[in-house]
C-alpha cells in the first residue's frame, strides 16, 4: 500500500468515527447544559466553593465568574511551580523560575499549553498531575461554558440571564470531560502509553553516557490533553514520544479525541436553539475547511522531488516513521485548526507551504472545528459577520436565528475578530524590531521570521504548538507570550459574553420571505468565503514574509 493511500484511508476512518460519535455526544452535551437537576457530587462541589447553581447570571456576573476563577487558577498554578522544590513527588527538580512559572501558569489556564521547558526535566509528579492536568480539565470546561452562554443568548429572549457559570463549569467537568477522558486513558494504556508514578531510571550504559527515562501519569494526562484541546505534553517530544503516543492506532485515536467535542458541539448548538439544521450548517462550514486544509497539507507534503524523498514516501524530516506523512499531516492540521497544539511531528521541518498551512489554520481563529467551546463561539461570531455582509449587499437589516444584528452586536463582533490579530502582529513586530529577541532565532531569513510569527500566532490564538528552532525560554518571550495568551483568551470572552447578553435581551424577529436562510448551503459557502477573506486580508503580508517566501524559494 502506498503511503498516500494509507493516509487517505486513515482520513476516511477518522471521519467515520467522528460521524458515529456526533449524535450521541452532541445530544448528551445539550442535555447536560439544559438539565435542572444536580448530581450528588456536584452538590458537594457547590457547597465547597459556596456557589448557588440555581441563580441565573446576567453577562457581567457570568464574566466575573470566568475571570475570578481563571485568576485564582493562575495564582495557584504559579505558586505550585515556585514551591515545587519543597513539595513531595518533585523528583528532585528545583522550583521554576518566576518568568517561566508565569508563562506556564498563563499557558495552562488559558487552554494554550505552550511549553518553554522540557517536561521530563522540569516538572515533578505533583505539578504535572495536581497542577497541569487539573487545568487541562477546568480550562476546557470554561471554554465550553462560554460557548453555551452564547448559545443561550440566541435561544432565549427578553431576559439577560445566560445561566450560571459555576453550574456550567462543574457540569462540563464532571459529566462530560471526566468520563470521556477516563475511558480514553484506558484505551491509551491498552495501546502502550505509560501510567505510573515512578521516578527517573537509568536505562543502560551507552557510548558517551547513559540513557535516562522517567515515568508519570502519562495516559491520563494525554487523554484530557487531546480531549480538552489543551496540548501540553508530559515529555518534550509531545505526542511524538512513544510513551505518550505508542503507535499508529493510538495516533489516530488521539486525533479523534482532538476533534470529537468541537465537532459534536455543533449538534449541541442546533439542539439548544431548536433547529438541528442550523447546527448542520455550522458543522458543514467547519468540515469543509478542515477537509480542505487536510487535503492541501497532504498534497504539499507528498508533492516532492528527488530520489531520497521518493524512497522515503514523502518529506519525512521531523516526522515519525511509525506514523508517516499522511497521518502526520492529518494530525498537524487537526491540532492547528483546533486550539490543541499537540504535535506528533515538528512543524518547523514541514515544507515551506506546509508550515504556512499550520500557521494559517491558527490565524483563521481556530474555528474548524476549533477548541472545545472556543471553536463554536468563534464560528458563531463569524456567522454574525457573514450575515451582516449579506444584509449590506441586499439593503436589509441583518438577522441571525431570529435576532437582529444591530450596531451594538456588530461592534462587539468586530472587536472580537480584531483583538487576536492585533496581539499577534504587534508582538511579532516588536520581537523582530528589538535586538535581543532576534538572538533566540536558530534560523535567519524567512524561516527565522516564521519562528517568531508562529510563536505569537500560537500564543494569542491559544494553540500552544511551536515552530521549533526558537529559544522561547527567555524573559522576553516568557513574558510577552504569556501576556498574549492571557489577553488572547479572556478579552475575546468579554465580547462574546456581552454579545450573548445583548442577544438574550432581544425580542425574537419572525422570519419573512426576505430573511437569509442560514441553514442552507448558500450560507455555508458565504461563511467559508467570509472566514478566508478576513484571515487573508489580515495576515497575508506577514505570511508573505515568512512561509510563502520560503515555499516559493524552495
Amino acid at each position: 500500500m502506498s503511503p498516500f493511500l494509507a493516509g487517505v484511508l486513515q482520513l476516511l476512518a477518522l471521519i467515520a468515527a467522528l460521524a458515529l460519535a456526533y449524535r450521541p455526544l452532541g445530544d448528551h452535551m445539550a442535555g447536560v447544559y439544559s438539565s435542572t437537576k444536580h448530581l450528588r457530587v456536584e452538590k458537594w462541589i457547590y457547597k465547597a466553593i459556596g456557589a448557588d447553581p440555581d441563580v441565573g447570571m446576567r453577562w457581567p456576573a457570568y464574566l466575573r465568574g470566568v475571570l475570578a476563577f481563571s485568576a485564582v487558577s493562575v495564582v495557584f498554578l504559579y505558586l505550585l511551580q515556585r514551591f515545587q522544590g519543597s513539595l513531595p513527588g518533585s523528583l528532585g527538580f528545583s522550583s521554576i523560575d518566576p518568568d517561566q512559572a508565569f508563562n506556564t501558569a498563563a499557558s495552562f489556564v488559558s487552554n494554550t499549553n505552550w511549553q518553554s521547558y522540557y517536561g521530563e526535566q522540569a516538572m515533578g509528579h505533583v505539578v504535572q498531575t495536581g497542577g497541569l492536568a487539573v487545568q487541562n480539565f477546568v480550562s476546557a470546561a470554561v471554554g465550553i461554558s462560554v460557548a453555551v452562554a452564547l448559545v443561550r443568548g440566541f435561544a432565549r429572549s427578553r431576559t439577560g440571564e445566560l445561566g450560571n457559570f459555576w453550574a456550567d463549569l462543574v457540569r462540563g467537568t464532571v459529566r462530560i470531560l471526566l468520563p470521556v477522558a477516563a475511558v480514553a486513558a484506558i484505551v491509551l494504556v491498552a495501546c502502550g502509553a505509560i501510567q505510573n508514578f515512578t521516578g527517573v531510571h537509568e536505562a543502560g550504559q551507552f557510548t558517551g553516557g547513559s540513557q535516562q527515562w522517567r515515568g508519570g501519569a502519562v495516559a491520563s494526562q494525554e487523554a484530557i490533553k487531546e480531549l480538552g484541546t489543551n496540548g501540553g505534553g508530559y515529555f518534550n517530544a509531545n505526542s511524538a514520544h512513544p510513551f505518550e503516543n505508542p503507535g499508529p492506532f493510538s495516533n489516530l485515536f488521539e486525533i479523534f479525541l482532538i476533534l470529537v467535542v468541537p465537532f459534536s458541539l455543533t449538534r449541541t448548538f442546533g439542539r439548544m436553539v431548536g433547529s438541528l439544521k442550523q447546527g448542520y450548517a455550522i458543522l458543514a462550514t467547519m468540515a469543509v475547511i478542515w477537509v480542505g486544509f487536510t487535503a492541501l497539507m497532504m498534497w504539499t507534503e507528498f508533492h516532492h522531488g528527488g530520489p531520497a524523498l521518493d524512497i522515503a514516501g514523502g518529506a519525512m524530516e521531523g516526522k515519525e516513521n511509525r506514523f508517516g506523512v499522511g497521518s502526520s499531516s492529518i494530525f498537524a492540521v487537526s491540532t492547528t485548526l483546533t486550539s490543541t497544539g499537540a504535535v506528533d511531528s515538528f512543524h518547523s521541518s514541514f515544507t515551506g507551504f506546509g508550515g504556512g498551512i499550520t500557521m494559517l489554520g491558527m490565524q483563521l481563529g481556530e474555528i474548524a472545528p476549533g477548541g472545545v467551546g472556543s471553536g463554536l463561539y468563534g464560528m458563531l461570531i463569524l456567522a454574525i459577520i457573514a450575515v451582516f455582509i449579506a444584509g449590506l449587499m441586499v439593503g436589509r437589516t441583518p438577522e441571525y436565528l431570529g435576532k437582529k444584528i444591530g450596531t451594538r452586536e456588530i461592534k462587539l463582533a468586530a472587536c472580537y475578530i480584531l483583538i487576536t490579530p492585533a496581539l499577534v502582529l504587534c508582538f511579532t513586530a516588536a520581537s523582530t524590531a528589538l535586538p535581543t529577541p532576534a538572538h533566540s532565532m536558530t534560523n535567519s531569513g524567512a524561516h527565522g521570521f516564521s519562528e517568531i510569527l508562529y510563536a505569537f500566532t500560537s500564543g494569542a490564538n491559544n494553540n500552544g504548538s511551536a515552530f521549533a528552532g526558537l529559544n522561547a525560554d527567555t524573559q522576553w518571550f516568557n513574558t510577552t507570550i504569556g501576556l498574549a495568551m492571557l489577553l488572547g483568551r479572556f478579552l475575546p470572552m468579554v465580547f462574546v459574553l456581552a454579545l450573548a447578553g445583548s442577544l438574550a435581551g432581544q425580542k425574537p424577529v419572525p422570519a419573512t420571505a426576505g430573511t437569509l436562510r442560514t441553514e442552507k448551503p448558500l450560507f455555508t459557502g458565504l461563511l467559508v468565503g467570509t472566514i478566508m477573506i478576513i484571515a487573508g486580508l489580515t495576515y497575508f503580508p506577514a505570511l508573505a514574509l515568512g512561509p510563502l517566501a520560503e515555499g516559493l524559494a524552495s
